[in-house]
């Protein structure tokens, strides 16, 4: 195992974290990029999370197209990571995506929700919803000054490729 990662969250942080368990693994994606019409542009992804930091934190690299698609088509694409870690003096997680292709460093404020879980910055909400141990939807939303709700800018569909320690 590379360092980096770890086996299981640490026991005293396991409750806290139980809400990213059902994300260990990797998951391929359908990817809907919404343009700014409404309609939306589709292709493919890969999305691998791990526990790291000796069990403190969930960690994730997201992969669009996949790694497949790139080398059959010779495309290129974006990859990402985040790192997301309970703080107990806010009461919240803290989530941090870095987006190397676009030069983005974004950092969220993270809540659970009934479904899965919610992260927030500056005008940007990353929703993960109807999560199950085989899947779950995922959006990004933005809301823009005087704008009366937010707008869905992509959508992520994810089915499981296998349990266990990422290997991206």
């Amino acid at each position: 195992m590379i360092p980096f990662f770890a086996d299981a969250p640490r026991p005293e942080l396991a409750a806290r974290l139980a809400v990213f368990a059902p994300l260990i693994g990797s998951w391929s994606l359908v990817v809907e990029n919404v343009r700014d019409d409404g309609g939306a542009d589709v292709t493919d992804g890969e999305w691998h999370f791990a526990w790291a930091l000796d069990g403190r934190a969930l960690t994730d690299v997201w992969i669009s197209p996949s790694r497949a698609v790139r080398a059959a088509e010779g495309l290129d694409g974006e990859w990402g990571m985040s790192l997301r870690f309970y703080d107990p003096a806010i009461e919240a997680f803290r989530s941090t995506w870095l987006g190397p292709g676009r030069g983005w460093v974004i950092p969220f404020i993270g809540t659970p929700t009934p479904d899965g879980f919610r992260l927030d910055a500056e005008g940007r909400s990353w929703i993960f919803s109807e999560l199950t141990r085989d899947s779950f939807e995922w959006r990004a939303e933005e809301t823009t000054p005087g704008s009366p709700a937010p707008r869905v800018r992509q959508r992520f569909h994810a089915r499981r490729v296998t349990d266990g320690q990422a290997t991206a």
